[in-house]
């Protein structure tokens, strides 16, 4: 039993580790993530858990020989990490909060010292029952209409879910969400719910969308969907209690990338086929943990992969032989002056989507956009921040919110 628990104690000190320093490397990107994701997001949880079973090892007579006590020590150190990741998870308001004063990229190494808004909010989405289950949970406010087919052909892919609160009196601000997944895989079910969520709860009327994914899907069928479904919600969210004239659009990983292509590409006919004269525009973006360059113009083990996977499964087609099929995929290289403001969030410590990429997008946006960009760069973070209601969670949500519902007045009062 002393060796057993020497064990679980060092493999649980490897997970702290990993959440801190996460190793670069291509062959364990993905194990890196998952394993950095729920122990930085749920930092709380592991310590209480840990404990548990540290006091029934002990029962069982684990601290009988020295590997026991090795252990021991090694549980510590991993507690007083796991304490760190936490606090920096609730310090995320503070970063937040500071990155949210005009003009001003704010990441973990600065403005220590600022204090968040008192009202954040995050409290409304984050409290201590969380402990117990950590999951995304539809508050009974919030009425759900499911499977909506936003293209009018019968295609699974083309569906979409409408939230809103139950007792709406007046229409409310539109948020549109973009799951991820790579291209390939994933479903509006699982992701953003928390935003989501909190946002409904606030009188917004929320749409999570699905669209064709790869391998059967080829690009630019993805991006072709998105747009499709907006310009649904444009024409159709009124009679779901939804207010047209303001619509944001959010998404994260991949849903990062197709969303901010949907805000930066207003009126291109390449991306709206058969419906090019459709309203497809956004008012504001939230783009998450994005895909910002499709062409890999860093020379690292991420962008070979990445354009690996373009190549052979989504675009069907290699960069060498259609280099501006890349170039129009990619949002950083779409940035114009009439770009709608854009609020983009991204983890430090991203090993799926290195956070270069969202540095150079925002300096592009910075450099060419005549809208407000809030860039927050959320130390110890990794990617997928945004799905399990964690206190990083709750404090990125409480940002977001103060953006949207700030851009929205803004909006209505310039067309007022």
């Amino acid at each position: 039993m002393p060796w057993v628990f020497m064990a679980v104690a060092l493999v649980g000190l490897v997970f702290v580790l990993n959440a801190y320093v996460p190793p670069r490397l291509e062959a364990i990107a993905v194990p890196s993530f998952f394993a950095g994701w729920v122990t930085g997001e749920l930092p709380v949880q592991h310590i209480v858990w840990q404990v548990g079973a540290t006091v029934a090892f002990g029962l069982l007579g684990a601290f009988r020989s020295w590997p026991g006590w090795v252990g021991c020590g090694a549980a510590v150190v991993g507690w007083a990490g796991l304490a760190g990741l936490a606090v920096a998870g609730k310090h995320s308001a503070t970063i937040i909060a500071a990155a949210e004063e005009p003009g001003e990229a704010v990441t973990g190494e600065s403005r220590r010292g600022e204090t968040p808004s008192p009202n954040s909010g995050s409290e409304t989405m984050w409290h201590w029952p969380r402990l117990a289950f950590p999951l995304p949970v539809r508050p009974s406010e919030i009425e759900m209409t499911a499977g909506i087919d936003y293209a009018g052909d019968g295609m699974a892919r083309h569906r979409l879910d409408v939230l809103h609160r139950r007792d709406m009196s007046l229409p409310g601000p539109v948020l549109i969400y973009v799951h991820g997944g790579a291209w390939i895989m994933g479903n509006k079910r699982q992701q953003g719910l928390p935003m989501l969520y909190e946002m409904a709860r606030r009188g917004w009327v929320c749409v999570k969308i699905n669209y064709r994914l790869s391998p059967r899907a080829t690009w630019p069928d993805h991006i072709v969907d998105c747009k499709r479904a907006v310009s649904w919600v444009r024409a159709n969210v009124a009679a779901y209690g939804g207010d047209p004239r303001f619509v944001a659009i959010s998404g994260g990983s991949a849903g990062g990338q197709l969303c901010s292509l949907v805000a930066l590409t207003s009126g291109d006919p390449l991306f709206q086929p058969g419906f090019e004269h459709d309203d497809a525009s956004v008012d504001a973006c939230v783009a998450l943990y994005g895909v910002y360059d499709m062409t890999g113009y860093a020379a690292t083990s991420y962008s070979r992969e990445l354009v690996r996977l373009l190549e052979k499964i989504v675009f069907k087609s290699r960069l060498a032989d259609n280099p501006v099929l890349f170039e129009r995929a990619s949002p950083v290289k779409r940035v114009t002056a009439g770009a709608p403001p854009f609020y983009v969030v991204h983890g430090a410590n991203d090993t799926l989507v290195p956070v270069i990429e969202a540095r150079r997008f925002v300096a592009q946006l910075r450099a060419v956009s005549g809208s407000s960009v809030t860039y927050v760069e959320l130390p110890l973070a990794q990617h997928a921040f945004d799905v399990l209601p964690s206190m990083r969670c709750a404090n990125v949500v409480a940002g977001v919110t103060r953006f949207l519902e700030r851009t929205r007045q803004s909006c209505s009062s310039r067309s007022a």
